[in-house]
């Protein structure tokens, strides 16, 4: 009950639970197991203590199945008592509209909506029901905040709020009946002018956010990924300028496709520089990203490219086996934690195609461990190493850069 093993070619990836519910299940099978022996002790005791056996068997059988009806009620409770504290734990218990502090407009989001017609014959549904991250639980207080609003009025300026809840798994957001707030676009160009002009400073909402112009953004390390990425006289020269044996080109990579790269997803976006190189390649580029302490939606999609705002932690909504090439870098290992690591890269390889690309860029490693404990994750998934290459940067830190091809899986 501790783990869950998936078998992937020769190696098995293993899923623990917390180890407080280990220790609970634990001490409840203790509990169920000194509570049969001593029932059957009991029973046992009683029967051998008995002057005629002729005369008490009737009464020892009664006894004996009235001892394995209390067990298998004890086995019963003990599970559901389980199954409560996972829920507790793990927050996968549905949220309660009943309580004071929840909102109107969330209880109404939240009711089940009965089909006027009955059961769809299609679907095999009888009602709708609404979409909610099950986390949401753990942050009513929040989402109860992000639904207090006059329908069919201005929502309240609280895309901040919003991004919070989702960095807490409150993923998907319930709907809202309220107008978003607008901000004019200024001066923005057409493709492909839009991929390397300055984005206006008036086009964004930085409502929520420390700085308050490009300007302040340029100089400032924001992620691994992304040191001065809003300055796009930098960003130009990446992906087809190398500064060290762990960068690769663009057109290297393209060329490892054999002229099939169309499509492509990239996980640790930026400021959506590479979407940018890959549109001059005529290669469409879906970038994943949050507004973490800068307005990186804004500017992708001032720059004429698609932005997903969408935490890593959210099941990718694609179909499996869509994309040709996926480009991911750091923002790949979610928190440093391997088991969520394992999650994302079993979702990113359901979305790339057999033989597609995926494109390790400059993962850094912050110990020989995480080396090898990614090496062994890849070598598991059984994709072909068309590049591979480890190096040091000039901080002396060990990053890892790879271009790997999804195998044919029957």
């Amino acid at each position: 009950m501790g783990s869950v093993s998936l078998k992937i070619g020769d190696g098995t990836a293993r899923f623990r639970r917390t180890s407080i519910c280990s220790s609970a299940v634990n001490l409840l099978m203790l509990f169920s197991v000194v509570t049969t022996n001593l029932f059957a002790l009991y029973a046992f005791s009683s029967h051998s203590q008995a002057n005629s056996p002729l005369l008490h068997s009737s009464n020892n059988i009664s006894l004996v199945s009235q001892h394995l009806s209390l067990i298998l009620r004890e086995i019963d409770s003990s599970q559901r008592k389980l199954a409560q504290m996972e829920k507790q734990m793990l927050g996968y218990e549905s949220i309660d509209i009943s309580r004071p502090n929840i909102v109107p407009e969330l209880k109404l989001f939240l009711q089940r909506h009965q089909l006027p017609l009955g059961k769809d014959s299609r679907t095999g549904i009888t009602e709708m029901v609404s979409s909610v991250g099950h986390s949401c639980e753990k942050s009513t207080d929040l989402l109860s905040q992000y639904m207090s609003y006059k329908v069919f009025d201005r929502c309240p300026d609280d895309w901040s709020l919003g991004q919070k809840l989702i960095l807490r798994a409150c993923e998907p957001l319930p709907r809202r009946r309220c107008l978003a707030k607008t901000v004019q676009k200024q001066d923005l160009s057409k493709s492909p002018d839009s991929l390397w002009r300055s984005v206006s400073n008036k086009s964004v909402n930085w409502s929520g956010l420390g700085c308050k112009s490009f300007d302040c953004l340029k100089g400032k390390k924001l992620s691994k990924e992304c040191v001065g990425c809003f300055d796009l006289g930098v960003e130009k020269d990446r992906f087809v300028k190398v500064k060290g044996k762990n960068d690769f080109l663009i057109d290297d990579v393209l060329g490892l496709g054999s002229g099939k790269i169309r499509i492509g997803f990239d996980i640790s976006g930026g400021s959506g520089t590479f979407a940018a190189r890959m549109a001059e390649k005529n290669v469409t580029v879906i970038t994943n990203t949050l507004n973490n302490g800068a307005p990186f939606s804004e500017f992708i999609a001032a720059r004429g490219l698609f932005p997903l705002f969408l935490s890593l932690d959210h099941r990718f909504p694609f179909l499996d086996n869509v994309f040709d090439l996926i480009h991911a870098s750091s923002g790949l290992d979610v928190e440093g934690k391997a088991e969520k690591l394992e999650f994302l890269m079993f979702d990113l390889d359901r979305v790339l195609k057999p033989r597609g690309l995926f494109w390790l860029d400059n993962f850094y490693c912050a110990n020989d461990e995480k080396k090898k404990e990614l090496t062994r994750m890849i070598e598991r998934f059984g994709y072909k190493k068309l590049k591979w290459v480890i190096g040091e940067k000039a901080d002396a830190q060990v990053y890892l850069s790879a271009v790997l091809q999804k195998p044919v899986r029957a």
